[in-house]
């Protein structure tokens, strides 16, 4: 593969983990001549589970559900606009994409098997072993899951260590 353009996929969720995945990237994987495809992934959680949404499972409002997913897609532009942005900074080559999934780690082998990804790239929350267990782990999920290699990032001032448990 020397020589030939790889196409990277790195996870961006616009926390300070994912930031550090990508800085990570930069410094110690990126070659000249990557093409570099930051996904993200909305969450629309905040709109299923909204309080704008009345309690009876029979009511419908067409005109709320309009105006909440109108606020969505804005907010996910900017979010784009803003990953845009980074990559701009960064000197990259490469897009933004947003991928549609119900689970984030589905959405991000999605998006590397359409961009014919040749590795990802995901910051680590650094939740503890009781926290991933029940609510799981999308580095976790990458890992057993990805048919290309998986970098996992570790911010090293921003995780959970077993002495901190106690």
């Amino acid at each position: 593969m020397a020589g030939a353009q790889r196409n990277c996929i790195v996870a961006m969720d616009g926390s300070e983990h994912s930031d550090y995945a990508l800085d990570w990237f930069c410094k110690n994987v990126h070659r000249e001549g990557d093409h570099v495809v930051l996904v993200h992934i909305p969450e629309l959680n905040d709109v299923l589970h909204s309080s704008k949404w009345s309690n009876s499972v029979y009511v419908f409002d067409h005109e709320v559900m309009a105006a909440m997913l109108k606020e969505e897609q804005e907010k996910i532009k900017k979010e784009l606009e803003g990953y845009a942005a980074k990559l701009q900074h960064h000197g990259l080559g490469g897009k933004v994409k947003s991928v549609m999934a119900s689970k984030p780690g589905e959405g991000i082998l999605k998006a590397c098997e359409e961009e014919s990804g040749h590795l990802i790239v995901v910051g680590s929350r650094g939740l503890g072993a009781v926290r991933r267990t029940f609510v799981g782990s999308v580095s976790d999920y990458l890992v057993h899951h990805s048919h290309v290699p998986v970098f996992v990032c570790k911010h090293p001032h921003k995780h959970v260590h077993p002495e901190d448990m106690a």
